[in-house]
């Protein structure tokens, strides 16, 4: 072998052995990365030092406990990837309450009359059905330009229309639940517009479907508009589209504020609510016809698609979806090899993002896992009776009191005013005058006591509302009863906002796809309840839900005592833990393994879903 040849080879061994250093370093890296990372959900921020080696701080990461020391003073403020650009692009909760304020507009404008256009096509059917039956059985046929309808109130109608939503629910329910927990963890490593966006397109396709159903009531099979329901619930429904809202606002508001912020998103909500159904009700009076109404929703919602896509600059800079991205590649890097049936199980189990619910790992308490739970119940119980009462509402003042489109449109309005009043003037002339200016820079510390008693005082108001619903004789009594219950809005802001202040800020995406999951079984239980106790009580004790949901109110009151006084995630605590990793001698397989099963950790969580039901018993 010549000299040059002796050359190269060596000079060929040293590249192979840099590579392999090279290599060694980066899974080294990999190991110390996954240290870090929390259990059951909740990860501790990768702390300085990048997969390749880099040290990269920034807003998201915990920067060494010496650091901190010396440096207190010196942590970015909220927005500060952002600071550089120009106002319009740079995110804020205004670019978003306009459109979403049109969405809900569109969404509280199209309750009365969809449910009033179902009522009518399956009036419609059930008179067919008898005279099919009964060649000698007579009655009025069904009037689809706005007539009154009354041959339409007799209890086996009322039950049919019960048991039709009943089944939109459950089939919007059961695909939200497992689609709205996937679309939160995408919108934390792909940011938020996208996903929001995502939501409103399945609400585009069911519209397209009333459309035809109003267009052609006397031949235009009814079932169909369960597909409507299907593609909204693929696309998360409402529900996702409300966590994402939170989720841009939890990105530009620090954790002090977020109780206002949110309100805001509740504000637009509840006068959406509040408006949506009384213009509805004019435009159907003044047209006679339903399907106006139904055309002007639909061109709402492409508008919210067009301007979101085209002008609502995105809250996730482009550095903290890359880390969100790569801590998603550890994670799944932890779980093991696909083949792994225990693995395949897990990846089956819908509950799974109910994780971040009950975490464990540096950072974690006992107390922080049970606030978790208890908020998220206390939430979940909350959301499940307004979405199990929205449709027995109207359906038993229809039965009650022989209200129509227009009369419900008005009840609407007026209880949702009040809702509006309390979120967008109550709520924030009390938070500054208690907690003062919102400091950017300030620490967060979890819920204080200010959280904890809007939330007890606010289900206190929804029990005494329903209970007024179930002893109501008059219209004017029950008006009054939706009254008081509207003081109960301020409670679900300041609840998602206070479940916000118990996880890093990189996983609320995370944890609000959590609580949308859970706001879905409840969407699946609670009408599903209702409705058929309704069904079953209609002529006979009709008032008996009303009772239930009363019940399901004072639980949810009581476990609300429960909930402890600032408790939050210790960001340093973790950071701390994940130094001392290395000497601690556990793998993360390990750690893992030492951590509650998934699916018992799931169960509990999903506990609050369930307590709607709970609370008949």
């Amino acid at each position: 072998m010549d000299t040059n040849e002796a050359a190269i080879e060596a000079e060929v061994e040293l590249d192979q052995a840099a590579l392999q250093q090279e290599e060694a370093r980066r899974l080294d890296n990999l190991g110390k990365a996954s240290v870090q990372l929390a259990n059951g959900g909740l990860d501790a921020e990768v702390s300085g030092e990048g997969l390749d080696g880099a040290h990269e701080p920034d807003e998201g990461s915990p920067l060494l406990s010496r650091e901190r020391e010396d440096n207190d003073d010196k942590k970015p403020q909220f927005g500060a990837d952002f600071s550089h650009l120009p106002w319009h692009k740079r995110p804020s909760i205004l670019w978003v309450l306009g459109p979403f304020f049109l969405m809900t507009l569109a969404f509280g404008g199209v309750v009365t009359p969809k449910i009033n256009l179902i009522l009518e096509l399956i009036c419609r059917e059930y008179i067919s059905e008898r005279s099919t039956l009964d060649p000698n059985f007579t009655m009025v046929p069904v009037d689809f330009m706005n007539g009154d309808n009354d041959q339409c109130r007799i209890p086996e109608v009322q039950s049919r229309v019960s048991l039709f939503t009943l089944w939109g629910s459950l089939i919007a329910g059961l695909l939200s639940a497992v689609t709205s927990p996937k679309l939160g963890a995408l919108s934390d490593r792909y940011g938020r517009k996208s996903i929001l966006v995502f939501t409103s397109l399945g609400t585009v396709v069911g519209e397209i479907i009333t459309i035809f159903a109003a267009l052609y009531p006397e031949t235009f099979p009814v079932w169909v508009l369960l597909i409507g329901y299907a593609f909204d619930g693929l696309t998360g429904s409402f529900i996702v589209a409300m966590a994402i809202a939170n989720s841009y606002a939890t990105d530009c508001t620090p954790p002090h504020g977020r109780n206002v912020a949110f309100g805001y998103f509740h504000g637009c909500l509840f006068t959406g609510l509040a408006l949506g159904p009384i213009l509805a009700g004019y435009l159907v009076k003044k047209t006679g016809k339903i399907v106006i109404v139904f055309y002007i929703l639909l061109g709402v919602h492409l508008f919210f698609v067009i301007f979101v896509s085209l002008f609502v600059p995105e809250s996730l800079s482009k550095k903290r979806q890359q880390q969100a991205q790569e801590k998603h590649e550890i994670r799944k890097a932890e779980k093991g090899p696909a083949s792994d049936w225990i693995q395949s199980f897990r990846s089956l189990n819908i509950l799974e993002p109910l994780k971040i619910l009950w975490p464990t790992g540096p950072g974690t308490s006992p107390a922080l896992r049970w606030n978790l739970f208890v908020l998220a119940a206390v939430d979940t119980i909350l959301f499940g009776v307004a979405m199990g009462s929205i449709t027995v509402v109207i359906i038993y003042t229809n039965y009650e009191f022989g209200w129509k489109v227009f009369e419900s449109a008005r009840f609407m309005t007026i209880v949702n005013s009040s809702r509006v009043f309390c979120l967008i003037v109550v709520l924030p002339i009390l938070t500054r005058l208690i907690r003062g200016k919102t400091d950017p820079g300030k620490k967060n510390t979890g819920s204080d006591l200010f959280d904890l008693n809007v939330i007890r005082v606010a289900v206190f108001f929804d029990t005494l509302g329903y209970l007024g619903y179930a002893l109501a004789r008059k219209d004017s009594l029950f008006i009054l009863s939706g009254v008081v219950a509207a003081i109960g809005g301020i409670g679900s802001p300041t609840l998602q906002s206070a479940l916000t202040k118990h996880v890093p800020a990189d996983q609320t995406g995370q944890l609000l796809g959590a609580t949308g999951l859970l706001h879905a079984l409840a969407r699946v239980v609670a009408p599903t309840v209702f409705n058929a106790i309704y069904s079953s009580t209609v002529g006979k004790f009709t008032q008996t839900v009303f009772v239930c949901l009363t019940a399901t109110f004072g639980t949810a009151f009581l476990i609300s005592w429960f909930i402890r006084p600032h408790v939050h995630f210790d960001e340093d605590a973790a950071a701390n833990a994940a130094e001392d990793s290395d000497a601690s001698g556990l793998t993360p397989k390990q750690q893992e393994e030492r951590a509650p099963l998934p699916i018992v950790s799931s169960i509990l969580a999903s506990f609050g879903a369930f307590m709607a039901w709970l609370g008949l018993q």
